[in-house]
């Protein structure tokens, strides 16, 4: 029989200490270790090694690679996030705030593959199977090829993927999932980082594609050990607010594709629905020539994105004014709002200052710092932005605009927008060869240059006081 000893793991990093502390000495974090039974392994006996066949070292040139075609998915903004489709063999790990709409995405998914012919395998540890019914109802899915599985218990889960042969497993959520090897309860970490592995192991062996659905913690990250998302092959995270209707599908690893892409999904009644062109999305409620609201030229991945980037100054009734940022970072907003004052002697100190982009999206590329601190100017002045301009570039401390990667995409994407300028540092301008058809390229070299060209109309006087 194994030995079985008593350990005090830790919940975000997976360590494991021999007796309970209050703060994990590996990872910092506070009240995270749980009293776990360790199952030790037999003498002689080392760890499990994954195979793939192969029975000792081979030259790379002779290592077959055929059979691993992508699987072709019909959800293209999925399809771009992955890679181009999906890889057999491949362990995908998804995660994302509660309600946010995997599950929803993962069916659909499924629907997509089962349409093609083979069985697709949907495996429920938190819902039951009628309620997958109604989801799938809800959805307008009514394809046979779903088989859906509602179990937790590993050593079945595996069973019945033997038996059925699946041209996809989705295991929603991998937290879940426990094993009567393993003596702790599930959702522990010794459960999910064994669960997880065996699973891995499985998909390898049969070469199916497996998606995991994963907890996330109240910091937003990966609830569980670190070590899973080093064993799994691609990690998703869906995000966006919940009032808003849109949807970023983030790939933050990927061994098979580029690690940059986003998908953009709308949340509808008839499930996650892709958004074919974002910026014209996240710019159709725009009001033009209103103060305060500027147009960020921003990049997802290697997809450009026009947003609205909005401010508001006012008077604060406070003795220390309020900075808030909704979609753009904290500390990004007081570097602005310091060069603003200082540089562009635009004076902030008796001003609460709001900055939001239109959409819940999360702009953190200096290159939207140039619409931010516009959109600012344009509040504390009282005089909009030209509404035919979009905006490019990073704000130094000194004041100076410096130059963004991936230029000419992001002016094909203003110019496909129909917007007629665009306001770019003038270290770029020189270097454009052959801007857009159509599109006028302004360049600055500082930001109170740039603010006189992009503000149009005469400021009031209550905002001309204001800017000294």
């Amino acid at each position: 029989m194994p030995k079985t000893k008593t350990r005090y793991v830790c919940q975000v990093c997976g360590s494991a200490q021999a007796k309970w502390q209050g703060k994990c000495p590996d990872c910092g974090e506070w009240n995270t270790l749980v009293e776990t039974v360790i199952q030790e392994p037999a003498p002689g006996r080392g760890a499990t090694v994954i195979s793939a066949g192969a029975t000792g070292p081979q030259a790379l040139p002779d290592i077959p690679a055929d059979g691993y075609e992508r699987i072709p998915v019909s959800i293209a903004e999925l399809s771009r996030v992955l890679g181009g489709g999906i890889v057999p063999g491949s362990v995908v790990l998804i995660s994302g705030d509660p309600g946010i709409g995997k599950s929803t995405l993962l069916l659909q998914l499924c629907a997509s593959l089962a349409e093609g012919g083979g069985p697709v395998l949907y495996v429920s540890g938190e819902e039951s199977a009628s309620q997958i019914k109604l989801r799938a109802e809800r959805l307008g899915i009514v394809t046979p090829h779903i088989l859906v599985l509602a179990e937790t218990h590993l050593e079945s889960i595996a069973s019945h993927i033997e038996k059925t042969q699946p041209r996809l497993v989705v295991v929603d959520s991998v937290q879940s999932i426990y094993s009567d090897a393993i003596p702790s309860g599930a959702g522990s970490v010794t459960q999910v980082r064994d669960c997880s592995a065996a699973l891995l192991r499985q998909a390898k062996a049969q070469t199916f594609p497996l998606f995991l659905v994963g907890h996330v913690t109240k910091e937003g990250a990966i609830a569980g050990p670190r070590v899973l998302e080093h064993m799994v092959d691609t990690v998703l995270y869906l995000e966006g607010e919940r009032f808003h209707s849109f949807r970023l599908l983030r790939a933050t690893k990927n061994r098979f594709g580029s690690a940059n892409e986003v998908g953009v999904f709308e949340m509808a009644e008839r499930g996650m629905v892709e958004v074919k062109n974002p910026s014209e999305a996240f710019l159709a409620e725009r009001l033009p020539n209103s103060a305060g609201s500027a147009i960020a030229v921003t990049m997802e991945g290697t997809r450009p994105i026009l947003v609205e980037v909005q401010a508001l100054t006012s008077a604060t009734s406070f003795a220390q004014p309020r900075r808030t940022a909704n979609g753009v970072d904290f500390n990004r907003l007081l570097l602005i709002t310091a060069v603003l004052a200082k540089r562009a002697r635009i004076r902030l100190a008796d001003q609460d200052v709001f900055a939001n982009v239109v959409g819940g999206l999360e702009v953190e590329e200096p290159a939207a710092d140039l619409a931010i601190a516009a959109a600012i100017a344009s509040s504390a002045r009282n005089r909009p932005v030209a509404a035919d301009l979009a905006l490019i570039g990073e704000v130094g401390l000194s004041g100076e605009l410096r130059s963004v990667g991936q230029l000419p995409r992001r002016l094909n994407e203003a110019a496909k927008l129909g917007f007629t300028r665009v306001l770019v540092p003038r270290s770029v301008v020189r270097k454009l060869e052959h801007p857009p058809a159509g599109l006028e390229v302004l360049g600055a070299r500082t930001l109170r240059e740039a603010l006189e060209i992009a503000l149009v109309g005469g400021e009031t006087d209550e905002a001309a006081d204001r800017s000294g």
